[in-house]
């Protein structure tokens, strides 16, 4: 019973080093690329704030963590994602919703050819 015990604790404070982790980060607000900022603000009341980010090819957006939020991507492209689940190359279509209830992290950056624009909608 004590080794569950100490098994449990290890989890959880694993859990908590995460998050503290997460909040050290910048929001994506605050993150830029290479000390230019990526995205602006559209809207900010109590109840919502929402982020217009633009990628041109060859910028991204680094290292970050997002609150719970829903994102629409206006005008798609091509992107290297990394984030906990490791590194991929993923094609995003113009018109895709995409949605994280949990506090995320990840950095991106735009490998393709075209300019990449996305609303990230962020409840408060």
């Amino acid at each position: 019973m004590k080794s569950c015990y100490y098994i449990l604790l290890i989890f959880l404070a694993s859990l908590c080093l995460n998050c503290e982790k997460a909040s050290e980060l910048p929001d994506p607000l605050e993150a830029g690329w290479n000390g230019e900022p990526v995205c602006e603000i559209l809207e900010d009341n109590k109840e919502l704030r929402v982020l217009k980010c633009t990628f041109p090819p060859n910028v991204g957006h680094e290292l970050h963590y997002h609150n719970p939020h829903i994102g629409y991507t206006l005008t798609g492209g091509k992107f290297r994602i990394t984030d906990s689940s490791g590194t991929r190359e993923v094609d995003v279509p113009t018109g895709y919703t995409f949605k994280n209830a949990e506090k995320t992290t990840h950095e991106v950056l735009n490998i393709g050819e075209t300019t990449a624009v996305f609303l990230i909608m962020e409840y408060r």
